[in-house]
């Protein structure tokens, strides 16, 4: 039933076993000055077999950052720290991709000494911000000026460098879920009046000059994308998103970019419900290259698009958290865990909820 998952799949440079990805999984275990920790390690080689990890969003630096104890590739300290994890991916027989992440306007004005966040323009998110002081509303953005737009693609340049030094078999460009890239790709947020706003061909002028840049870095066949073309993502939308979003697909397709994975919830997904046309169809129509479908997937439902040709692969996130062994559990048959006790643990320090979930051989020893 499941056979079509189990197929390898060449993702750019990368040969994965299989087209069970794991999904990029925000869990708050790194140290507050985002240096990753020796059970960071455990976590992932836990999820080797899947058929490539890709990373927890990893912040670019510190104007990006701004989720409590979340990892950043910023600093010597954050890279070193990175080192053991994917070398215990590797000794595991598995592949990890790092997930680079600039948060934008969602980072509260507690992680800048005061400051206020930056954004393609000045608007401000709905709902409130994680902090370590607890929930604050979110503060207006600060437009990003024109002179600091090569400061920011260097500063991601810096960030695709260390993910080298670290060991990573490429990297993720974060452009969805209402992050900064996506704050400027949709015209719900960006209402800038220069060569970064107005058309699609202006507001996706940055994610280009982006990934030309990690490409520089990485190499094509190396240098990914995820995207979120579907409704509203923390207060940020497109009026016309087959045409901001044809125009990515257009520019990905030009790069040659090794994958994109689109993000697509359901009724069920993290940032909101969504139940707006798809557009991975429009997408798919015009780039060529590897497509990676997310969100709320069954097995079944997941065989079924990579059957079809909807979807190379799916990327799992949650039915990760409890299964480290997914990809084992989805070849058997065999049931799948829920999230107990989330999403509680999702985020909070430790071992618990974190690398303490058993595999189907651990639950028959038990037995």
């Amino acid at each position: 039933m499941h056979e079509p998952l189990f197929q390898p799949l060449n993702l750019g440079a990368i040969t994965a076993p299989n087209r069970i990805i794991m999904a990029p999984l925000t869990r708050g275990r790194a140290k507050t000055d985002g240096v990753p920790t020796p059970i960071m390690a455990e976590y992932y080689r836990q999820r080797a077999s899947a058929g490539l990890i890709i990373s927890e969003a990893t912040g670019i630096s510190r104007e990006g950052l701004g989720w409590p104890s979340a990892p950043g590739i910023w600093t010597d300290a954050q890279t070193e720290a990175w080192k053991p994890v994917t070398e215990s991916v590797h000794k595991a027989g598995g592949r990890i991709i790092m997930q680079l992440w600039h948060m934008g306007r969602i980072v509260h004005p507690s992680f800048l000494g005061g400051e206020p966040p930056v954004s393609a323009s000045a608007t401000q998110a709905p709902g409130q911000a994680h902090t370590p002081q607890g929930k604050q509303d979110f503060a207006v953005a600060r437009p990003l000026r024109l002179d600091e737009m090569p400061r920011l693609v260097d500063d991601y340049g810096h960030a695709a460098e260390n993910a080298k030094k670290a060991g990573f078999d490429g990297v993720q460009l974060h452009a969805a879920n209402g992050y900064l890239i996506d704050q400027f790709l949709r015209d719900g947020t960006n209402l800038r009046d220069d060569d970064y706003g107005g058309s699609p061909q202006n507001r996706v002028r940055l994610m280009r000059e982006i990934m030309e840049r990690l490409i520089a870095i990485w190499g094509r066949e190396r240098a990914s994308i995820r995207l979120s073309p579907n409704g509203d993502s923390q207060g940020v939308d497109d009026s016309n998103p087959a045409a901001t979003f044809g125009e990515a697909a257009r520019v990905l397709q030009e790069l040659g970019v090794a994958f994109v994975e689109l993000r697509q919830p359901g009724p069920d997904g993290t940032f909101g419900a969504t139940e707006v046309p798809k557009q991975d169809g429009v997408i798919r129509a015009i780039y060529k290259g590897p497509l990676v479908l997310n969100s709320d997937y069954t097995p079944e439902q997941a065989a079924a698009d990579v059957a079809s040709g909807r979807a190379d692969a799916i990327s799992f996130g949650r039915p990760f958290i409890s299964n480290p062994d997914l990809v084992e559990r989805i070849r058997t048959g065999a049931h799948i865990n829920p999230n107990k006790g989330v999403p509680q643990t999702w985020y909070f320090p430790g071992e618990h909820g974190y690398i303490d979930y058993p595999t189907l051989a651990e639950e028959a020893a038990a037995a």
